[in-house]
Parts: C-alpha cells; sequence; structure tokens
C-alpha cells in the first residue's frame, strides 16, 4: 500500500476530476435536498471501496458493534423505513436486518463474509433505487405522512431532511471506521 493511497490525493479522497459527487447548485428545494442526499450516499459507498469482506467487518471499538459493513447494512434498513414503509405507506412490509427477537441485526449480523458483503450492498442499492424512483415522482414536501411506528405524522420534507442528517453522521463514522481499517483520510 502506497502512502499516497494512505492519505488520498492531496487530502481528497478521489483524484481531482474523477469524484462522481457533484459540486452543482441545484435549483429549488427538493433538488437541494436530493443533491446532499446523492453526495452522501455516494460518500459512504466510497468510503467503503477497496476493502475485503473482513475489512468492511472491522468493528470499531468495543463493546461497539459498529463496522464499514454494519453502516452499510443500516443505511438499507434506514432507506426502507423512511421511503417505503413512511413515506409510501407500506408499512406492512417486512422491516430489513431485523427481527423482533433480535433486534437491530443491520450491525450484529455484519460479519466479514463475501455473500454477506453482496447481500448488503444490493440491498442498500436497491432501495436507493426504490426512494429515487419515489422522489422522481411528483412531491409534496410539505405532505404529511405516518412515520413507521405508532401514529405520529411527519412532514415530507421533514423525513427527507432526516435522511440527509442520517447519512451526513453515519458518513462521520464511516471517516473513522476507514481510517482505522487501513489508514486512508480524505473528504
Amino acid at each position: 500500500m502506497t502512502s499516497e493511497h494512505l492519505v488520498g490525493y492531496d487530502g481528497m479522497w478521489a483524484k481531482p476530476g474523477e469524484d462522481p459527487r457533484t459540486e452543482e447548485s441545484p435549483v429549488g428545494e427538493l433538488a437541494t435536498i436530493r443533491g446532499y442526499l446523492t453526495n452522501y450516499r455516494l460518500t459512504l459507498g466510497m468510503k467503503c471501496e477497496d476493502l475485503s469482506p473482513e475489512q468492511l467487518a472491522t468493528r470499531s471499538v468495543p463493546p461497539s458493534t459498529m463496522s464499514l459493513l454494519g453502516l452499510i447494512r443500516h443505511m438499507a434498513r434506514v432507506e426502507q423505513n423512511w421511503f417505503q414503509r413512511s413515506l409510501q405507506g407500506r408499512r406492512e412490509q417486512e422491516r430489513l436486518y431485523w427481527s423482533a427477537e433480535d433486534g437491530d441485526l443491520d450491525f450484529t449480523g455484519a460479519v466479514g463474509d463475501q455473500a454477506v458483503v453482496d447481500d448488503a450492498f444490493a440491498t442498500w442499492r436497491a432501495q436507493i433505487a426504490l426512494a429515487d424512483e419515489w422522489l422522481d415522482g411528483p412531491v409534496d414536501l410539505d405532505a404529511m405522512v405516518l412515520v413507521p411506528r405508532g401514529d405520529d405524522e411527519a412532514s415530507v420534507r421533514d423525513i427527507l431532511i432526516h435522511m440527509v442528517e442520517e447519512y451526513a453522521r453515519h458518513c462521520g463514522h464511516a471517516d473513522l471506521l476507514r481510517e482505522c481499517v487501513d489508514g486512508r483520510t480524505g473528504q
């Protein structure tokens, strides 16, 4: 592993001109929210690139079960929970990486096995595609919808902003996890 790999490209994660994230100035509230959401999704995926299943499943600090692979599984569950179960009212859908007996399986089930890795990334990408398909339709940011548990309501706007916040927080976790795995840092 070269020192360039460890520190990135002049402190950046991707080579200049090869970063898939956009820096454009979207027009409108929904376009702005989507831009941030898309960029954070890309960032989380980038932080997981070029790692083995064992590295992806490396836990942070005991007793935490957090790992990069766990974050991917968690965000697949979060995408499904908010976009499918709440925004589209599909509350009957079985929750991803969850069991009534064991609770959250997103982190505890994130083991260093290629089949688990493949499933996690395929599931996460599928949930993103379903969310983006819904976002491509007519979206009323002021509409009120039921949250996934209980009878509380939230606006579509609030849920979308929550999704940006959720990714932003976990991208910070991913920064630290990746640095612990192989020393790589950057944007």
